[in-house]
Protein backbone atom coordinates (compact mmCIF):
# COMPACT_ATOMS: atom_id res chain seq x y z
CA UNK A 1 0.00 0.00 0.00
CA UNK A 2 1.61 3.21 -0.91
CA UNK A 3 1.46 6.47 1.31
CA UNK A 4 -1.40 8.04 -0.98
CA UNK A 5 -3.46 5.31 -0.49
CA UNK A 6 -2.87 5.10 3.44
CA UNK A 7 -3.95 8.31 4.13
CA UNK A 8 -6.58 8.08 2.24
CA UNK A 9 -7.48 5.15 4.21
CA UNK A 10 -7.23 7.44 7.34
CA UNK A 11 -9.17 10.11 5.85
CA UNK A 12 -11.98 8.25 5.58
CA UNK A 13 -11.80 6.92 9.27
CA UNK A 14 -11.37 10.58 10.25
CA UNK A 15 -14.36 12.10 8.34
CA UNK A 16 -16.80 9.05 9.97
CA UNK A 17 -15.01 10.13 13.64
CA UNK A 18 -15.84 13.83 12.70
CA UNK A 19 -19.43 13.13 12.24
CA UNK A 20 -19.38 11.28 15.57
CA UNK A 21 -17.63 13.48 17.46
CA UNK A 22 -15.08 10.93 18.50
CA UNK A 23 -11.82 12.98 17.48
CA UNK A 24 -8.20 12.87 18.81
CA UNK A 25 -7.64 16.63 20.95
CA UNK A 26 -3.94 17.20 21.51
CA UNK A 27 -3.19 20.85 23.31
CA UNK A 28 0.59 20.23 23.02
CA UNK A 29 2.27 22.50 20.88
CA UNK A 30 4.38 20.50 18.09
CA UNK A 31 2.17 17.18 18.40
CA UNK A 32 -0.40 16.69 15.58
CA UNK A 33 -4.45 16.60 17.01
CA UNK A 34 -7.40 16.72 14.93
CA UNK A 35 -9.20 19.23 16.87
CA UNK A 36 -7.79 22.69 18.12
CA UNK A 37 -9.98 25.04 20.26
CA UNK A 38 -9.19 28.88 20.28
CA UNK A 39 -11.05 31.33 23.10
CA UNK A 40 -9.91 33.74 25.56
CA UNK A 41 -7.24 36.08 25.41
CA UNK A 42 -5.55 34.02 22.58
CA UNK A 43 -8.87 34.82 20.68
CA UNK A 44 -8.93 38.25 21.69
CA UNK A 45 -5.22 38.66 20.43
CA UNK A 46 -6.30 37.82 16.67
CA UNK A 47 -9.68 39.70 16.97
CA UNK A 48 -7.29 42.95 17.65
CA UNK A 49 -4.60 41.94 14.94
CA UNK A 50 -7.79 41.48 12.88
CA UNK A 51 -9.59 44.68 13.35
CA UNK A 52 -6.30 46.70 12.84
CA UNK A 53 -6.15 44.83 9.07
CA UNK A 54 -10.33 45.88 9.12
CA UNK A 55 -9.10 49.63 9.56
CA UNK A 56 -5.99 49.63 7.54
CA UNK A 57 -7.65 48.07 4.48
CA UNK A 58 -11.47 49.55 4.88
CA UNK A 59 -11.18 51.93 1.32
CA UNK A 60 -10.90 48.55 -0.66
CA UNK A 61 -13.33 46.98 1.40
CA UNK A 62 -16.07 46.70 4.38
CA UNK A 63 -14.79 46.63 7.60
CA UNK A 64 -16.66 43.95 8.86
CA UNK A 65 -15.97 41.63 5.41
CA UNK A 66 -12.31 42.07 5.97
CA UNK A 67 -12.64 41.77 9.60
CA UNK A 68 -14.19 38.54 9.03
CA UNK A 69 -12.00 37.11 6.23
CA UNK A 70 -8.93 37.76 8.22
CA UNK A 71 -10.08 36.31 11.41
CA UNK A 72 -11.06 33.31 9.13
CA UNK A 73 -7.17 33.36 7.89
CA UNK A 74 -5.69 33.52 11.31
CA UNK A 75 -7.77 31.12 12.53
CA UNK A 76 -6.45 28.44 10.35
CA UNK A 77 -2.81 29.58 10.38
CA UNK A 78 -2.78 29.49 14.48
CA UNK A 79 -3.69 26.04 13.96
CA UNK A 80 -0.55 25.18 11.79
CA UNK A 81 1.32 27.15 13.63
CA UNK A 82 0.38 25.23 16.91
CA UNK A 83 1.03 21.63 15.21
CA UNK A 84 4.14 22.78 13.36
CA UNK A 85 5.47 24.99 16.07
CA UNK A 86 9.18 25.47 15.20
CA UNK A 87 9.16 23.21 11.99
CA UNK A 88 7.57 26.74 10.26
CA UNK A 89 8.51 30.06 10.05
CA UNK A 90 5.75 32.77 9.88
CA UNK A 91 5.48 35.00 6.57
CA UNK A 92 5.12 38.67 7.85
CA UNK A 93 2.05 39.99 7.65
CA UNK A 94 2.96 43.99 7.42
CA UNK A 95 4.66 43.30 4.54
CA UNK A 96 2.67 41.99 1.96
CA UNK A 97 -1.22 42.45 0.82
CA UNK A 98 -3.60 39.13 1.73
CA UNK A 99 -3.40 38.78 4.95
CA UNK A 100 -5.59 35.49 5.97
CA UNK A 101 -5.80 33.85 2.56
CA UNK A 102 -2.95 35.48 0.66
CA UNK A 103 -0.30 33.46 -1.75
CA UNK A 104 1.90 31.99 0.89
CA UNK A 105 1.46 31.63 4.72
CA UNK A 106 4.18 29.72 6.23
CA UNK A 107 7.52 28.65 5.10
CA UNK A 108 9.68 25.93 6.26
CA UNK A 109 12.01 27.17 8.84
CA UNK A 110 14.97 24.75 7.16
CA UNK A 111 14.24 25.88 3.46
CA UNK A 112 12.20 29.30 3.51
CA UNK A 113 11.58 28.31 -0.42
CA UNK A 114 8.93 25.82 0.24
CA UNK A 115 5.55 27.41 1.02
CA UNK A 116 2.78 26.50 3.10
CA UNK A 117 -0.88 28.09 1.65
CA UNK A 118 -3.34 27.64 4.57
CA UNK A 119 -7.74 27.67 3.49
CA UNK A 120 -9.83 28.26 6.00
CA UNK A 121 -13.46 27.39 5.67
CA UNK A 122 -17.15 27.52 7.62
CA UNK A 123 -19.80 25.65 6.55
CA UNK A 124 -21.96 22.21 5.73
CA UNK A 125 -19.53 19.58 6.18
CA UNK A 126 -20.59 17.67 3.69
CA UNK A 127 -20.74 20.90 1.24
CA UNK A 128 -17.57 22.83 2.47
CA UNK A 129 -15.04 23.62 -0.21
CA UNK A 130 -12.08 24.76 -0.28
CA UNK A 131 -10.07 26.10 -3.28
CA UNK A 132 -6.61 26.97 -4.29
CA UNK A 133 -5.19 29.12 -7.40
CA UNK A 134 -2.79 28.36 -10.10
CA UNK A 135 -0.16 30.80 -8.74
CA UNK A 136 -0.77 29.42 -5.15
CA UNK A 137 0.44 25.80 -6.73
CA UNK A 138 3.15 27.52 -7.78
CA UNK A 139 4.39 29.02 -4.63
CA UNK A 140 3.60 26.43 -2.29
CA UNK A 141 4.49 22.96 -1.56
CA UNK A 142 0.99 22.07 0.40
CA UNK A 143 -2.23 23.22 0.97
CA UNK A 144 -3.45 22.93 4.01
CA UNK A 145 -7.40 22.83 5.07
CA UNK A 146 -9.31 23.95 8.57
CA UNK A 147 -12.46 23.21 8.81
CA UNK A 148 -14.31 25.80 11.39
CA UNK A 149 -17.17 24.72 13.43
CA UNK A 150 -19.12 27.73 14.34
CA UNK A 151 -19.83 30.54 11.65
CA UNK A 152 -17.45 33.44 12.47
CA UNK A 153 -18.59 36.79 13.55
CA UNK A 154 -17.39 39.52 15.83
CA UNK A 155 -19.33 37.89 18.64
CA UNK A 156 -18.35 34.19 19.15
CA UNK A 157 -16.17 33.07 22.31
CA UNK A 158 -15.24 29.97 21.33
CA UNK A 159 -14.05 28.44 17.97
CA UNK A 160 -13.50 24.50 17.32
CA UNK A 161 -10.99 23.83 14.84
CA UNK A 162 -10.84 20.91 12.89
CA UNK A 163 -7.39 19.80 10.76
CA UNK A 164 -9.93 18.76 7.69
CA UNK A 165 -6.37 17.36 5.66
CA UNK A 166 -3.59 18.37 3.37
CA UNK A 167 -3.07 18.00 -0.52
CA UNK A 168 0.74 18.34 -2.19
CA UNK A 169 0.45 20.53 -4.82
CA UNK A 170 2.43 18.31 -6.91
CA UNK A 171 -0.81 16.21 -7.25
CA UNK A 172 -2.72 19.55 -8.17
CA UNK A 173 -2.17 20.09 -11.91
CA UNK A 174 -3.63 23.34 -12.43
CA UNK A 175 -2.09 26.06 -14.86
CA UNK A 176 -4.57 28.85 -14.54
CA UNK A 177 -7.69 30.03 -12.51
CA UNK A 178 -8.12 27.76 -9.51
CA UNK A 179 -9.46 24.30 -9.03
CA UNK A 180 -12.03 23.39 -5.20
CA UNK A 181 -12.07 20.17 -3.49
CA UNK A 182 -14.01 18.68 -0.68
CA UNK A 183 -12.88 17.11 2.56
CA UNK A 184 -13.04 13.59 1.37
CA UNK A 185 -10.36 14.66 -1.39
CA UNK A 186 -7.84 15.77 0.98
CA UNK A 187 -5.13 13.65 2.87
CA UNK A 188 -5.15 12.67 6.24
CA UNK A 189 -3.82 15.33 8.22
CA UNK A 190 -1.49 13.31 10.09
CA UNK A 191 1.13 12.87 7.29
CA UNK A 192 1.66 16.29 7.00
CA UNK A 193 4.73 16.50 9.25
CA UNK A 194 6.15 14.07 7.47
CA UNK A 195 5.87 14.82 3.68
CA UNK A 196 7.51 18.00 4.93
CA UNK A 197 9.97 16.23 6.16
CA UNK A 198 10.93 14.16 3.33
CA UNK A 199 11.61 17.75 1.70
CA UNK A 200 14.42 18.36 4.13
CA UNK A 201 16.56 16.19 1.88
CA UNK A 202 15.90 18.17 -1.26
CA UNK A 203 17.10 21.83 0.52
CA UNK A 204 19.31 23.87 -1.74
CA UNK A 205 23.10 24.31 -1.06
CA UNK A 206 24.16 27.66 0.67
CA UNK A 207 25.69 29.02 -3.19
CA UNK A 208 23.39 31.48 -5.38
CA UNK A 209 23.91 29.87 -8.37
CA UNK A 210 24.07 26.59 -7.47
CA UNK A 211 20.14 24.82 -7.93
CA UNK A 212 21.39 21.38 -6.63
CA UNK A 213 24.12 19.86 -5.46
CA UNK A 214 25.74 16.14 -6.35
CA UNK A 215 27.32 13.31 -4.25
CA UNK A 216 29.91 11.78 -6.41
CA UNK A 217 30.13 8.59 -4.05
CA UNK A 218 26.67 7.56 -4.82
CA UNK A 219 26.16 9.42 -7.91
CA UNK A 220 22.93 10.21 -7.03
CA UNK A 221 21.31 14.08 -7.58
CA UNK A 222 20.09 15.73 -4.30
CA UNK A 223 17.56 18.81 -5.85
CA UNK A 224 16.06 21.75 -4.58
CA UNK A 225 12.45 21.89 -3.69
CA UNK A 226 11.64 23.38 -6.83
CA UNK A 227 13.63 21.44 -8.92
CA UNK A 228 11.41 18.70 -7.38
CA UNK A 229 8.10 19.69 -8.19
CA UNK A 230 9.46 20.76 -11.81
CA UNK A 231 10.75 17.30 -12.06
CA UNK A 232 6.82 15.82 -11.45
CA UNK A 233 4.86 18.60 -13.10
CA UNK A 234 6.97 18.03 -16.35
CA UNK A 235 5.11 14.58 -16.17
CA UNK A 236 2.20 15.31 -17.61
CA UNK A 237 1.41 11.53 -19.46
CA UNK A 238 -1.42 11.53 -21.08
CA UNK A 239 -3.44 8.11 -20.69
CA UNK A 240 -2.65 6.96 -23.77
CA UNK A 241 0.58 8.17 -23.59
CA UNK A 242 1.26 6.88 -19.76
CA UNK A 243 4.40 4.73 -18.99
CA UNK A 244 4.25 0.90 -18.51
CA UNK A 245 5.09 -0.49 -15.82
CA UNK A 246 9.17 -1.79 -16.97
CA UNK A 247 9.43 1.66 -18.22
CA UNK A 248 8.53 3.40 -15.03
CA UNK A 249 10.65 0.77 -13.46
CA UNK A 250 13.94 1.92 -15.49
CA UNK A 251 13.06 5.51 -14.68
CA UNK A 252 13.06 4.85 -11.22
CA UNK A 253 16.44 4.18 -10.75
CA UNK A 254 17.75 7.26 -12.72
CA UNK A 255 16.90 9.63 -9.26
CA UNK A 256 16.46 9.59 -4.94
CA UNK A 257 12.71 10.68 -6.29
CA UNK A 258 12.14 7.42 -7.82
CA UNK A 259 9.49 6.29 -5.37
CA UNK A 260 7.41 9.41 -4.85
CA UNK A 261 7.19 9.79 -8.69
CA UNK A 262 5.88 6.40 -9.22
CA UNK A 263 3.26 7.05 -6.36
CA UNK A 264 2.58 10.25 -8.49
CA UNK A 265 1.99 8.24 -11.74
CA UNK A 266 -0.30 5.47 -10.03
CA UNK A 267 -1.84 9.17 -8.85
CA UNK A 268 -2.03 10.32 -11.90
CA UNK A 269 -3.19 7.14 -13.67
CA UNK A 270 -5.54 6.07 -10.95
CA UNK A 271 -7.17 9.27 -9.64
CA UNK A 272 -6.70 11.63 -12.42
CA UNK A 273 -10.77 11.27 -12.88
CA UNK A 274 -10.61 13.16 -9.82
CA UNK A 275 -9.63 16.23 -11.02
CA UNK A 276 -11.54 16.26 -14.23
CA UNK A 277 -14.93 15.48 -12.14
CA UNK A 278 -13.68 18.64 -9.82
CA UNK A 279 -13.36 20.80 -13.25
CA UNK A 280 -16.04 19.60 -14.81
CA UNK A 281 -18.27 20.62 -11.10
CA UNK A 282 -16.67 23.80 -11.33
CA UNK A 283 -17.74 24.48 -14.81
CA UNK A 284 -21.13 23.43 -13.68
CA UNK A 285 -21.49 25.88 -11.00
CA UNK A 286 -20.29 28.25 -13.82
CA UNK A 287 -23.49 26.89 -15.82
CA UNK A 288 -21.19 26.15 -18.44
CA UNK A 289 -23.06 22.67 -19.00
CA UNK A 290 -20.77 21.75 -22.36
CA UNK A 291 -17.77 22.16 -20.69
CA UNK A 292 -19.18 20.02 -17.81
CA UNK A 293 -19.96 17.55 -20.06
CA UNK A 294 -16.79 17.39 -22.05
CA UNK A 295 -14.78 17.06 -18.73
CA UNK A 296 -17.19 14.04 -17.35
CA UNK A 297 -16.44 12.42 -20.59
CA UNK A 298 -12.66 12.75 -19.71
CA UNK A 299 -13.06 11.10 -16.36
CA UNK A 300 -15.19 8.42 -17.90
CA UNK A 301 -12.64 7.54 -19.87
CA UNK A 302 -10.33 7.05 -16.82
CA UNK A 303 -13.02 5.36 -14.68
CA UNK A 304 -16.44 4.03 -16.42
CA UNK A 305 -17.66 2.52 -13.36
CA UNK A 306 -17.91 5.86 -11.62
CA UNK A 307 -22.00 6.01 -11.19
CA UNK A 308 -21.71 9.75 -9.62
CA UNK A 309 -19.83 11.03 -12.46
CA UNK A 310 -22.79 9.76 -14.80
CA UNK A 311 -25.11 11.28 -12.57
CA UNK A 312 -23.41 14.63 -12.75
CA UNK A 313 -23.46 14.28 -16.90
CA UNK A 314 -26.69 13.47 -16.77
CA UNK A 315 -27.79 16.61 -14.63
CA UNK A 316 -25.82 19.00 -17.37
CA UNK A 317 -27.90 17.29 -20.43
CA UNK A 318 -30.98 18.00 -18.40
CA UNK A 319 -30.06 21.69 -17.97
CA UNK A 320 -29.33 21.60 -21.55
CA UNK A 321 -32.91 20.39 -21.84
CA UNK A 322 -31.66 17.40 -23.41
CA UNK A 323 -33.64 15.28 -21.41
CA UNK A 324 -33.25 11.73 -23.31
CA UNK A 325 -29.57 12.21 -23.22
CA UNK A 326 -29.78 12.70 -19.17
CA UNK A 327 -32.29 9.44 -19.04
CA UNK A 328 -29.34 7.49 -20.63
CA UNK A 329 -26.91 8.75 -17.73
CA UNK A 330 -29.09 8.32 -15.36
CA UNK A 331 -29.87 4.63 -16.18
CA UNK A 332 -26.02 4.01 -16.54
CA UNK A 333 -25.47 5.38 -12.97
CA UNK A 334 -28.28 2.74 -11.59
CA UNK A 335 -26.94 0.00 -14.07
CA UNK A 336 -23.52 0.67 -11.72
CA UNK A 337 -25.58 1.11 -8.52
CA UNK A 338 -29.14 0.22 -7.94
CA UNK A 339 -29.21 1.49 -5.13
CA UNK A 340 -28.31 4.77 -5.81
CA UNK A 341 -31.64 6.64 -4.83
CA UNK A 342 -31.83 10.12 -5.95
CA UNK A 343 -31.04 9.52 -9.61
CA UNK A 344 -34.39 7.99 -9.60
CA UNK A 345 -35.57 11.57 -8.40
CA UNK A 346 -34.24 12.96 -11.20
CA UNK A 347 -35.21 10.05 -14.13
CA UNK A 348 -38.88 10.55 -13.06
CA UNK A 349 -38.55 14.24 -13.56
CA UNK A 350 -37.10 13.93 -17.21
CA UNK A 351 -39.48 11.92 -18.06
CA UNK A 352 -42.01 14.35 -16.68
CA UNK A 353 -40.81 17.25 -19.04
CA UNK A 354 -40.91 13.78 -21.77
CA UNK A 355 -44.59 13.39 -21.06
CA UNK A 356 -44.25 10.08 -19.51
CA UNK A 357 -46.05 10.46 -16.73
CA UNK A 358 -46.50 6.90 -15.61
CA UNK A 359 -43.01 5.91 -15.76
CA UNK A 360 -42.10 9.40 -13.91
CA UNK A 361 -44.56 8.26 -11.56
CA UNK A 362 -42.72 4.24 -11.61
CA UNK A 363 -39.45 5.93 -10.53
CA UNK A 364 -40.67 8.11 -8.11
CA UNK A 365 -42.51 4.94 -6.18
CA UNK A 366 -38.93 3.07 -6.48
CA UNK A 367 -37.37 5.64 -5.00
CA UNK A 368 -39.78 5.66 -2.30
CA UNK A 369 -38.96 1.60 -1.77
CA UNK A 370 -35.33 2.33 -1.26
CA UNK A 371 -35.87 5.24 1.13
CA UNK A 372 -39.08 5.69 2.60
CA UNK A 373 -38.06 9.27 4.04
CA UNK A 374 -37.71 10.80 0.61
CA UNK A 375 -40.09 13.88 0.94
CA UNK A 376 -38.62 15.02 -2.41
CA UNK A 377 -40.00 11.92 -4.52
CA UNK A 378 -43.72 11.43 -2.02
CA UNK A 379 -43.54 15.77 -3.36
CA UNK A 380 -43.03 14.73 -7.05
CA UNK A 381 -45.44 12.31 -6.86
CA UNK A 382 -48.50 13.51 -5.94
CA UNK A 383 -47.34 16.56 -8.78
CA UNK A 384 -47.89 14.07 -10.96
CA UNK A 385 -50.95 12.29 -9.60
CA UNK A 386 -52.54 16.12 -9.26
CA UNK A 387 -52.05 16.42 -13.13
CA UNK A 388 -53.27 13.14 -13.52
CA UNK A 389 -56.56 13.52 -11.44
CA UNK A 390 -55.85 11.18 -8.83
CA UNK A 391 -56.58 14.36 -6.29
CA UNK A 392 -56.55 11.22 -3.21
CA UNK A 393 -53.52 9.74 -4.10
CA UNK A 394 -51.97 13.54 -4.52
CA UNK A 395 -53.53 14.33 -1.29
CA UNK A 396 -51.57 11.19 0.71
CA UNK A 397 -48.34 11.84 -1.23
CA UNK A 398 -48.53 15.41 0.13
CA UNK A 399 -49.28 14.86 3.31
CA UNK A 400 -46.83 12.19 3.70
CA UNK A 401 -44.12 15.05 2.24
CA UNK A 402 -44.87 17.12 5.09
CA UNK A 403 -44.81 14.41 7.96
CA UNK A 404 -41.17 13.96 6.55
CA UNK A 405 -40.11 17.68 6.17
CA UNK A 406 -42.17 20.45 7.41
CA UNK A 407 -40.02 22.81 5.84
CA UNK A 408 -43.11 24.66 3.45
CA UNK A 409 -41.38 25.00 0.79
CA UNK A 410 -41.53 21.16 0.07
CA UNK A 411 -44.87 21.90 -1.75
CA UNK A 412 -43.64 24.19 -4.44
CA UNK A 413 -47.21 26.43 -5.49
CA UNK A 414 -48.46 27.91 -2.50
CA UNK A 415 -52.04 28.35 -3.87
CA UNK A 416 -52.05 24.62 -5.38
CA UNK A 417 -50.64 24.29 -1.16
CA UNK A 418 -53.92 25.09 -0.12
CA UNK A 419 -56.07 23.40 -2.68
CA UNK A 420 -54.61 20.27 -1.21
CA UNK A 421 -55.32 20.70 2.16
CA UNK A 422 -58.63 21.84 1.87
CA UNK A 423 -59.49 18.65 -0.02
CA UNK A 424 -57.51 16.82 2.77
CA UNK A 425 -59.96 18.48 6.04
CA UNK A 426 -62.95 17.78 4.47
CA UNK A 427 -62.08 14.44 4.08
CA UNK A 428 -60.59 14.49 7.53
CA UNK A 429 -62.25 17.48 9.57
CA UNK A 430 -60.39 16.97 12.68
CA UNK A 431 -57.04 16.50 10.89
CA UNK A 432 -54.95 19.28 12.91
CA UNK A 433 -51.96 18.79 10.33
CA UNK A 434 -54.10 19.50 7.59
CA UNK A 435 -55.38 23.29 9.27
CA UNK A 436 -51.82 23.53 10.31
CA UNK A 437 -50.50 23.27 6.98
CA UNK A 438 -53.16 25.67 5.14
CA UNK A 439 -52.92 28.19 8.03
CA UNK A 440 -48.82 28.46 7.33
CA UNK A 441 -49.76 28.51 3.21
CA UNK A 442 -52.14 30.95 3.73
CA UNK A 443 -49.92 32.82 6.02
CA UNK A 444 -47.14 33.30 3.04
CA UNK A 445 -49.98 34.22 0.68
CA UNK A 446 -50.73 36.90 3.09
CA UNK A 447 -54.25 36.02 3.97
CA UNK A 448 -53.78 36.62 7.67
CA UNK A 449 -57.45 36.21 8.62
CA UNK A 450 -57.48 32.68 7.06
CA UNK A 451 -54.51 32.04 8.63
CA UNK A 452 -55.70 32.94 12.27
CA UNK A 453 -59.17 31.23 11.30
CA UNK A 454 -56.54 27.89 10.87
CA UNK A 455 -54.60 28.13 14.16
CA UNK A 456 -58.14 29.48 16.07
CA UNK A 457 -59.52 25.64 14.94
CA UNK A 458 -56.51 23.82 15.86
CA UNK A 459 -56.72 25.47 19.12
CA UNK A 460 -59.67 24.51 19.81
CA UNK A 461 -58.57 20.73 19.29
CA UNK A 462 -55.81 20.96 20.95
CA UNK A 463 -55.40 24.36 23.30
CA UNK A 464 -51.58 23.69 24.50
CA UNK A 465 -50.11 23.94 20.95
CA UNK A 466 -47.79 26.53 20.92
CA UNK A 467 -46.87 26.84 17.48
CA UNK A 468 -50.53 27.32 16.82
CA UNK A 469 -50.40 30.86 19.12
CA UNK A 470 -47.36 31.71 18.04
CA UNK A 471 -48.66 31.38 14.26
CA UNK A 472 -51.81 33.01 15.35
CA UNK A 473 -49.71 35.85 16.93
CA UNK A 474 -47.87 36.70 14.20
CA UNK A 475 -50.37 37.40 11.88
CA UNK A 476 -52.69 39.30 14.02
CA UNK A 477 -49.50 41.95 14.38
CA UNK A 478 -49.44 41.93 10.76
CA UNK A 479 -53.38 43.24 10.87
CA UNK A 480 -52.68 45.37 13.65
CA UNK A 481 -54.47 43.38 16.03
CA UNK A 482 -51.51 44.22 18.71
CA UNK A 483 -53.80 43.59 21.71
CA UNK A 484 -54.79 39.72 20.56
CA UNK A 485 -50.76 39.13 19.79
CA UNK A 486 -50.35 40.29 22.93
CA UNK A 487 -52.71 37.90 24.53
CA UNK A 488 -51.10 34.57 22.57
CA UNK A 489 -47.41 35.60 23.48
CA UNK A 490 -48.87 35.38 27.17
CA UNK A 491 -50.42 32.71 26.85
CA UNK A 492 -46.94 31.10 24.77
CA UNK A 493 -45.83 32.13 28.62
CA UNK A 494 -47.83 30.43 30.92
CA UNK A 495 -47.23 27.66 29.55
CA UNK A 496 -43.06 27.91 29.25
CA UNK A 497 -41.96 30.93 31.40
CA UNK A 498 -38.40 30.32 29.50
CA UNK A 499 -39.69 31.30 25.91
CA UNK A 500 -37.23 34.01 24.79
CA UNK A 501 -38.96 34.37 21.64
CA UNK A 502 -42.53 35.03 22.95
CA UNK A 503 -40.81 37.91 25.34
CA UNK A 504 -39.36 39.59 22.58
CA UNK A 505 -42.34 39.38 20.06
CA UNK A 506 -44.89 40.61 23.08
CA UNK A 507 -42.31 43.64 23.90
CA UNK A 508 -42.76 44.47 20.17
CA UNK A 509 -46.64 44.10 20.05
CA UNK A 510 -46.51 46.13 23.24
CA UNK A 511 -44.55 49.02 21.43
CA UNK A 512 -47.26 49.57 19.19
CA UNK A 513 -49.54 49.67 21.87
CA UNK A 514 -47.15 52.99 23.79
CA UNK A 515 -46.53 50.29 26.57
CA UNK A 516 -42.91 51.25 26.87
CA UNK A 517 -42.22 49.86 30.08
CA UNK A 518 -43.78 46.71 29.41
CA UNK A 519 -41.76 46.88 25.97
CA UNK A 520 -38.46 47.26 28.39
CA UNK A 521 -39.50 44.50 30.54
CA UNK A 522 -40.09 41.95 28.01
CA UNK A 523 -36.85 42.69 25.87
CA UNK A 524 -35.14 42.48 28.82
CA UNK A 525 -36.44 39.87 29.73
CA UNK A 526 -35.87 37.84 26.59
CA UNK A 527 -32.06 39.61 26.69
CA UNK A 528 -31.30 37.65 29.77
CA UNK A 529 -32.52 34.34 28.33
CA UNK A 530 -30.92 34.55 25.16
CA UNK A 531 -27.94 34.93 26.81
CA UNK A 532 -28.39 32.33 29.53
CA UNK A 533 -29.09 29.63 26.00
CA UNK A 534 -25.64 31.37 24.04
CA UNK A 535 -27.62 32.92 21.63
CA UNK A 536 -25.25 36.01 21.42
CA UNK A 537 -26.60 37.31 18.09
CA UNK A 538 -30.14 37.59 19.46
CA UNK A 539 -29.04 38.91 23.12
CA UNK A 540 -26.87 41.70 21.08
CA UNK A 541 -29.75 42.78 19.09
CA UNK A 542 -32.32 42.78 21.96
CA UNK A 543 -29.61 44.94 24.09
CA UNK A 544 -29.29 47.40 21.16
CA UNK A 545 -33.62 47.61 20.51
CA UNK A 546 -33.29 48.60 24.89
CA UNK A 547 -30.40 51.29 24.06
CA UNK A 548 -33.34 52.48 21.15
CA UNK A 549 -35.65 52.82 23.58
CA UNK A 550 -33.87 54.64 26.10
CA UNK A 551 -32.18 57.42 23.54
CA UNK A 552 -36.11 58.03 22.06
CA UNK A 553 -36.97 58.08 25.29
CA UNK A 554 -34.14 61.01 25.81
CA UNK A 555 -35.78 62.73 22.71
CA UNK A 556 -39.29 62.61 24.15
CA UNK A 557 -38.03 64.58 27.59
CA UNK A 558 -36.00 67.22 25.34
CA UNK A 559 -38.89 67.52 22.79
CA UNK A 560 -41.57 67.97 25.92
Amino acid sequence: MDWITLLRSLQSDFIKRLTSGCLLHCETEGQYSELTVISGERLKALREFCWQMAEKYKRTSPVRDVFISNLKGKLGEEVVKERLAAFVTEVDYEKRFGVGDGKVDFTLTFDPSVGIAVKSRHGSLNKVRWSINSEEVQKNAVVVCIFIQEEVNEAQPEYHLFFAGFLPTQMIKLKTGKISFGIEQLLYGSGLRCYLEQLESLTPVNSQNQKYQIDKSDSKQKFSYQQHKQHFTKTNFSPEQQPSYQQQKQQSVKTNFSHEQNNYLRFHNGDMNLLFVKIGDECFEKEQYNAAINNYNQALKLNSKDFETYYKRGLAHYHLGDYEGAIADYIQAIEINPYYGKVYNKIGLSRYHLGDYEGAIADYTQAIRINPNDAVAYRSRADIRYHLGDYQGAIEDYNQAVKINPNRSQLGDSKRAIEFFSQSIDLKPNDVSGYKNRGNYRFDLGDYQGAIEDYTQILKMNSHDIDAYYNRGQARCNLGDYQGAIEDYTQIIKRNTNDADAYYHRGHARYNLGDRQGVVDDFQKAADLYRKEGKLEEHKNTRERILDLEIEESLDILNF
